[in-house]
């Protein structure tokens, strides 16, 4: 495991694992989080294990805009106007899915997708060129991480397996994202977070 200090070189050095098919821990606007390469089947197997988590757990998706957005799901109208309102920002939004390999949420027909505000989250995708994954940077059970310092607390064992941390200090402990499934014209809020929707 490498750990670096958030600076200006820090998007191409996680730029450079996610190739290598590693994981990066990274801070986002709401905690720590955790990116693979979604097209990568053996990091999303590593990912799943340092998470300690069933394979059949569905994972998010982190884009830097719509445009790449819309190229892995279908956006509907009510589900365009979710997204010029509210991305950038904590709003995660469930849309049918297309574009994306079989072995990625196996099964499942939809796949959740953010926009970060976050700087570093949207240079590290900008010059990945394509999605990552967006979990929080935790094992099962385990809290959540707003501290790069706490890896032990947040993986137990499993932080060793982590191929670089990104080290942005403590960072503050904002509410988790509004997620919602948009599915045409029906609209379905999952959780009400950061950004309340009153549907």
């Amino acid at each position: 495991m490498k750990k670096i200090k958030l600076d200006g070189k820090s998007g191409v050095e996680a730029v450079e694992v996610l190739n290598d098919g590693g994981i990066v821990m990274h801070p986002t606007e709401t905690c720590y989080g955790l990116a693979v390469d979604v097209f990568n089947e053996r990091a999303l197997e590593k990912l799943y294990l340092v998470k300690g988590m069933e394979r059949n757990k569905p994972l998010s998706i982190l884009v830097d805009c719509l445009e790449m957005a819309q190229k892995y799901g279908e956006f509907s109208e009510k589900a365009l106007q979710l997204a010029k309102k509210y991305w950038p920002g904590p709003l995660a939004m469930i849309v049918p899915r297309k574009n994306l390999p079989e072995f990625f949420n196996i099964g499942d027909g939809f796949v959740s997708f953010r926009v970060s505000d976050d700087k570093f989250c949207m240079e590290m995708i900008k010059k990945f060129g394509r999605p990552v994954t967006t979990t929080s940077a935790n094992g099962a059970g385990l809290p959540q991480m707003y501290d790069a310092e706490d890896l032990e607390g947040s993986f137990g064992e499993l932080f060793s397996e982590l191929d670089l941390v990104v080290d942005g200090g403590k960072i503050p402990e904002n509410k988790p994202s509004t997620i919602v499934k948009v599915d045409g014209d029906e609209i379905v809020v999952i959780r009400q977070g950061d950004i309340f929707l009153n549907i």
